[in-house]
């Protein structure tokens, strides 16, 4: 019992001798082990070979199956984030830490056990259901204590800690792919056997972070900093907004499209990111040895992970100075035109270099939102709306993936129709998906443009005591 009432919000106070800078690594011990989500693609092709291991055999399960625990897992991180948001600001960051590496470590053992018995409802349900509810809880976790601890500087603040979450995958794919290899036997793809290992393995790295996590006092601001009571930026709230107004007003709204639409198309790409390359890049299409093999694809998968981490900590860090909307047209400006780029595109450097660009942007347009949430609603319930806002997140998690996946598919039926090489027609799908994604970024570059400072109204009075629950 002293243990469980070490995770109580009260015992977790900051004393006087801490640091507010050994948050930060408290909270990328989380983010750095729950982002392996970013890397579950290098699964996709083993999950779809567990029986005949060199090839599918009719029984195994198809590519459009074993992608929708990746869909799930990140569907129940916006349900979970949002349902239990008013509890993460009740608990603290230590509970919730604690019961986030619990979920999804957990999830990674239910799932070892659904391949093991080749039962896909068992694998989705470990890692999808059970997992994903472990990723919401320890995606919002740290980030209404960051932006306390930091109120100077929220954006670098958020952007150090999520860039974690999309740096998950550069050490999880490799380190996945090796896993794999290092278990396979002429009968086994070893996929249960790595699920289980790095369950393991992730559940120590978080439980470092539920030790060393603490909230700062109440009223606590850096040494000789000063907040600015009239800054002249409109854009940022001088007064807060509880949880239960943000969502009535159009600002919440419009951000929860801009996050939605942003992710959408970000999220595609890396839940097929392994496969994509491949196959876009075959030895049938572009005629030369062959292709890109599974660990340059892991390799790919990794660049991409580095650059949505350091895109987080970069971008985020630069909207503290430009200001959250002038970033987010960025992002979906920039994105939209690069995404229509690609879809042209002919060689391997400039496809990798565009993608890299995109998903620096897409990895910090998670890093910036809760910042731009603290800018219109501000501090008070600042976590609890940005776990309601992350359903957005669920959403895109369907709409992505499934984009991809049904058009891949579409587009391989019609070219057996038409006679085209396998290889061909699967890229022709990329293709088109390209540029379904930039007119989602345009979409979202309007609502972005939309967005206007919180009516009064909303706010939460002087006369009233500010509550977290």
């Amino acid at each position: 019992m002293a243990f469980l009432s070490f995770l109580d919000r009260e015992k977790s106070v900051a004393g006087p001798g801490y640091s507010r800078w050994l948050f930060p690594p408290a909270a990328l011990a989380v983010h750095m082990c729950i982002g392996q989500a970013y890397g579950l693609s290098v699964f996709n092709i083993p999950l779809s070979k567990l029986i005949g291991i060199d090839q599918p055999a009719p029984d195994d399960w198809p590519l459009s199956a074993t992608v929708q625990g990746f869909n799930f897992a990140f569907f129940f991180l916006g349900v979970s984030a949002a349902i239990f948001g008013k509890w993460v600001e009740r608990s603290g960051p230590r509970k919730t830490m604690l019961v986030a590496a619990i979920c999804f470590a957990s999830g990674f053992m239910v799932s070892a056990l659904g391949v093991k018995i080749h039962s896909l409802p068992l694998f989705i349900g470990g890692y999808g259901v059970l997992g994903g509810i472990g990723l919401g809880l320890g995606y919002i976790s740290p980030v209404s204590t960051l932006i306390k601890w930091f109120p100077d500087r929220p954006g670098m603040a958020t952007g150090m800690a999520i860039m974690g979450f999309g740096g998950g995958a550069m050490i999880g794919s490799p380190l996945a792919v090796a896993l794999m290899k290092y278990y396979a036997t002429p009968t086994s793809m070893g996929v249960w056997q790595t699920l289980v290992t790095m369950g393991l393995i992730y559940f120590c790295f978080m439980m470092f972070g539920v030790l060393i996590a603490r909230v700062p006092p109440a009223n606590w601001k850096p040494a000789g900093w000063v907040p600015a009571v009239n800054s002249g930026n409109k854009m940022i709230a001088t007064a807060s907004v509880t949880a239960d107004n943000a969502i009535k007003t159009p600002q919440f709204w419009l951000l929860w499209g801009v996050l939605c639409l942003n992710v959408t198309a970000g999220i595609g790409v890396l839940s097929q990111a392994s496969p994509m390359i491949q196959e876009v890049f075959s030895d049938v299409r572009m005629g030369v040895g062959k292709g890109i093999t599974a660990e340059a694809a892991a390799g790919f998968v990794g660049l991409l992970s580095l650059f949505n981490l350091a895109g987080r900590f970069f971008w985020s860090s630069l909207s503290d100075k430009t200001g959250r909307k002038t970033i987010y047209m960025v992002y979906l400006g920039l994105g939209a035109v690069l995404y229509a780029l690609i879809g042209s595109t002919a060689t391997i450097g400039l496809f990798v270099g565009i993608f890299c660009i995109i998903l620096s942007m897409y990895g910090a347009g998670f890093a910036t939102i809760p910042a731009y949430l603290r800018d219109m609603f501000g501090t008070l319930q600042v976590g609890a709306i940005h776990g309601r806002l992350l359903t957005a997140w669920s959403t895109a998690a369907i709409l992505g993936p499934n984009i991809v996946t049904s058009l891949r598919e579409h587009y391989i039926e019609s070219g057996k129709a038409a006679g085209l090489a396998e290889n061909v027609a699967k890229a022709n799908a990329y293709n088109t998906t390209m540029y379904i994604m930039a007119s989602l970024l345009v979409v979202g570059f309007i609502c972005n443009l939309l967005v206007k400072p919180v009516a009064a109204k909303y706010q939460v009075k002087p006369e009233e005591k500010p509550v977290i629950a």
